[in-house]
């Protein structure tokens, strides 16, 4: 910090002497005129004197960001002529502007990093991409000051070899133009002449040409892309939708609404994995188990001890009667009245504009359209443990047609996995009354939240009789005596858990293959790959949902939806990247857990200045109206200001007390907006207001206090 200081207040102290001595009256136009045959005595008397002396001026002239660069380099061509002037002219100038680079980046990077660090990381991404690219171009243009550039890109992370000789090439020209007037000096009367009209227009248009010749490039790219492949000359739709889960059915319906001409292609059921294997069948069994755990727990709400019974199959019924209830919100029958066709069916990829349908009802089809946006979502992953295939293992999508057939609860039951789902069917099954064993490789469970949040998981599932094992690794399965088990390593040592039913949940995988990819050549890992736009290799072909990433949310992929729609149909006039900063989840334990932006071990890894307001639910009267006051909000703010980073919460109704910090942060407004807002008493919604009122509590102005306090001790005279 006191290098810092030191540096800033020597530059200051320098710019200071500069205007104070007058120095500045030399470096304009009539000052060099009537000093250039001094200046040209000097030359000639000592040649090399002046010409390290002019280069060092020039160097500290720049870097200290002065006026006076153009007369310097009109300054050298009126000295050493046009070769050797655009020479030291051009070294000088790079090398200045190097240094005013540096200087700015070390003394006000940090500082800005801190404050803006959403701002600054996005930008920090766009330079590592075109940053050389943008700096040229704005090098070529003199209407941009020079020393503004060098300034505000030493803000960024973009390379400083990179910085310097791009600036080298890319001031080439002007320069050449302002020595080249030097050697005309008697005839220049001001620097508007040397500006003319005609000679910027011609710098814009020099600096617009790296722009046109990247859409040149880009149009080159793009039929490059397309090499081999017949377009056709007309189209049977405008788009064509692959998979209708939540990223395909909000594109399609955008398209149709927008009077597109729109196929959706769907092989299994409609709604895709939300509907039938995952948010809501799972939310239904979580709802049944708590009422259990409610019932168990009568004592608690001055009941008398009740002994709950209940039947498995029943509730594994009422699971399937809600996914048959919400079923005709994504029906077939709905999106054709839509406006969408909906194709029942496997769709593979012929070319980038078409594609073949083998439907379910045994015939084929074959359609073309202008854009096709894949969304075919993702699907459970399976470890390649020995024996699992013969485990009798279960996944989040299978299982519920498997446990359905069961007359009661699997007595003994195995979750492999400690994430969301391992976590929420560890805890439902364990309150209808499984012995669950839930096993994790990882030190712990939830492990994207914060530890704290982490450790209150855990405690809260093996409340809920979970035995929560962490640092625990899968190594294989067996059979013995017709009895089933999985061996896992822990501390050194292998250990035999035996069960009747095992939950594979480790995490869910891409559907990648089956549709025709390689033939297209279309590149993925993972996950498919894209661009900002949703786009895969070839522009025409968009990717939405579990198969593109970064986030395996429903909402996301729904999200998604709206830009694959929206750039698929209007890409030629404008397109959209896909905003990622306000993204939500929850985790449907109980108490729940809801998180928003960054959390505390996020602001620590991306080295921000920060701090914690937080607020527990024991004090909140409607939580304690409900015996339900576990839990607490964790709000994550730069370090003196309101605005919200990130959110955690963790209690009853997170998922619908996160989406006012949601809204909050993703429209600008602080904790004090929060603060201002009225919330119905008693309600859980309050618990926001007072998490925002402990952030004002914590920042209360105590100077204005303390005269407040002194002037009521007047008025009581």
């Amino acid at each position: 910090m006191y290098k810092k200081l030191t540096i800033a207040v020597v530059v200051a102290a320098l710019i200071a002497s500069f205007f104070y001595f007058n120095l500045n009256t030399y470096l304009t136009l009539d000052g060099l005129k009537n000093s250039i045959d001094d200046f040209r005595q000097w030359r000639d008397a000592s040649p090399v004197l002046v010409l390290g002396g002019f280069f060092l001026i020039y160097v500290v002239v720049t870097a200290l960001s002065l006026p006076g660069a153009a007369i310097l380099t009109i300054t050298a061509g009126a000295l050493f002529g046009l070769f050797e002037g655009l020479l030291l002219a051009s070294f000088a100038s790079s090398i200045g502007a190097l240094l005013a680079f540096l200087v700015s980046r070390y003394i006000l990077r940090d500082t800005i990093k801190k404050k803006f660090p959403e701002r600054l990381t996005a930008i920090d991404k766009g330079v590592e991409r075109e940053g050389a690219f943008y700096l040229f171009t704005l090098r070529l243009v003199p209407l941009f000051p020079f020393f503004l550039i060098n300034l505000l890109m030493g803000l960024t992370a973009i390379k400083s070899w990179t910085f310097y000789w791009v600036s080298q090439l890319g001031m080439l020209a002007g320069t050449f133009v302002f020595v080249n007037a030097g050697t005309q000096l008697a005839q220049l009367n001001s620097l508007q002449g040397i500006l003319s009209f005609d000679l910027i227009l011609s710098f814009v248009l020099l600096g617009v040409f790296p722009l046109i010749a990247k859409a040149i490039i880009n149009l080159i790219k793009k039929r490059r892309v397309y090499k081999g492949w017949h377009k056709p000359k007309s189209f049977d739709r405008n788009m064509i939708v692959i998979g209708a889960g939540a990223g395909g059915l909000v594109t399609s319906y955008i398209g149709a609404a927008v009077k597109a001409k729109v196929t959706l292609i769907e092989a299994g059921e409609m709604g895709g994995d939300c509907l039938n294997y995952g948010c809501v069948p799972s939310k239904a069994l979580i709802k049944s188990a708590k009422i259990v755990s409610q019932f168990q727990e009568a004592q608690k709400y001055g009941l008398d001890e009740t002994k709950v019974s209940f039947s498995f199959k029943n509730v594994m019924q009422r699971v399937h009667d809600i996914i048959a209830e919400i079923a005709p919100h994504d029906s077939v029958e709905r999106y054709t009245n839509l406006g969408v066709e909906v194709l029942k069916g496997y769709a593979t990829f012929v070319d980038p504009w078409t594609v073949d349908i083998a439907l379910n009802n045994g015939s084929k089809q074959r359609l073309s359209a202008r854009n096709i946006v894949i969304a075919t979502g993702a699907r459970p992953f399976i470890p390649p443990l020995p024996g699992i295939e013969d485990s009798g293992y279960v996944t989040s999508d299978t299982m519920w047609l498997e446990f359905a057939k069961l007359e009661n609860t699997p007595k003994k039951l195995v979750v492999l996995g400690g994430g969301p789902i391992g976590c929420e069917l560890s805890q439902a099954f364990a309150r209808l009354g499984s012995e669950v064993s839930q096993i994790e490789l990882a030190t712990r469970i939830m492990s994207k939240e914060d530890t704290e949040v982490s450790a209150f998981a855990k405690q809260s599932l093996r409340d809920s009789g979970v035995n929560v094992l962490t640092e625990h690794e899968a190594l294989r399965f067996e059979r013995h005596d017709g009895k089933k088990f999985i061996v896992v390593k822990h501390q050194q040592q292998e250990l035999s858990i035996e069960y009747d039913a095992l939950i594979c949940a480790v995490g869910r995988a891409a559907r990648l293959e089956g549709y025709g990819l390689d033939v297209l050549g279309i590149e993925s890992g993972r996950t498919i790959k894209t661009n900002a736009f949703l786009e895969t290799k070839y522009p025409n072909i968009l990717a939405a949902g579990d198969i593109v990433g970064p986030y395996q949310f429903t909402h996301v992929a729904a999200h998604h939806g709206w830009y694959a729609a929206v750039n698929s149909l209007f890409g030629p006039f404008k397109k959209f990247k896909v905003d990622y900063r306000v993204i939500p989840w929850v985790t449907f334990i109980d108490p729940e857990v809801a998180r928003v932006g960054i959390n505390e071990q996020d602001a620590i890894d991306q080295e921000i200045d920060y701090e914690i307001t937080r607020y527990d639910f024991e004090e909140l009267d409607r939580a304690i109206c409900e015996s339900a006051n576990k839990g607490f909000i964790k709000v994550i703010t730069p370090k003196g200001k309101d605005k919200i980073l990130g959110v955690t919460v963790v209690s009853q109704h997170a998922g619908d007390l996160i989406a006012e910090f949601v809204l909050a942060m993703k429209h600008g407004l602080g904790l004090q907006k929060i603060l201002g807002t009225i919330h119905s008493y008693p309600t859980w919604a309050e618990s926001s207001k007072f998490a925002a009122g402990e952030w004002k509590r914590a920042h209360a102005p105590e100077k204005v206090l303390s005269l407040l306090e002194k002037y009521h001790a007047f008025r009581r005279g």
